[in-house]
């Protein structure tokens, strides 16, 4: 392990990558901490890796994550923190990806959405609602599946009145109708 953990300093893009890939594999804890400083790494793939492998790691990582997110000023690092616990998937973080619908990052915004319609659970039905109003295309779109795939009725209407206010956006509405096909409705 410690092998792969000093391999994710070295001067090598690739190298770092696979040693990111391989310490998720090991499914080892000891490699989360070195994980979570990977994503200040200067290549994106390095800092994507890291997080699909914290996500491989799963629930142990959940409050180191947290932490970092708590801890990240700049806000360099939350969209890879939101990957990872998208990919973890426990319900434990929905609040914490609820919080990050208001970021001010619309990547947070739409892996937040993603996530919490990956996770299911229908707390999360209500900010994602409000999350329909989004400036952003693509946190639209994500909230509109993600209220799909939770496929709570108290969604309707507003999906609707998204399709709605959506006047010219083919693309915008054929989300609309087929979360709407997955809600039943």
């Amino acid at each position: 392990m410690n092998d792969l953990i000093t391999k994710l300093k070295d001067g090598d893009v690739e190298v770092r990558k696979e040693a990111a890939e391989e310490i998720g594999k090991t499914g080892n804890s000891e490699g989360i901490e070195p994980l979570i400083e990977a994503f200040n790494d200067e290549n994106p793939q390095v800092r994507f890796q890291a997080a699909k492998s914290i996500g491989e790691i799963g629930e142990p990582a959940i409050d180191p994550l947290i932490n970092a997110l708590k801890s990240d000023e700049d806000g360099n690092i939350k969209k890879y923190v939101t990957l990872a616990l998208k990919d973890i998937g426990d319900s434990s973080v929905v609040d914490t990806l609820i919080d990050l619908l208001d970021d001010k990052d619309f990547a947070v915004r739409k892996f937040a959405a993603k996530a919490l319609g990956d996770i299911g659970d229908k707390k999360a039905v209500e900010p994602l609602i409000e999350s329909l109003t989004d400036g952003d295309w693509g946190v639209k779109v994500a909230t509109l599946k993600a209220l799909g795939d939770i496929g709570d009725e108290r969604a309707i209407d507003p999906i609707k009145k998204a399709r709605r206010a959506a006047t010219g956006d083919k693309d915008l509405k054929k989300v609309a109708n087929k979360s709407l096909k997955k809600i039943g409705k």
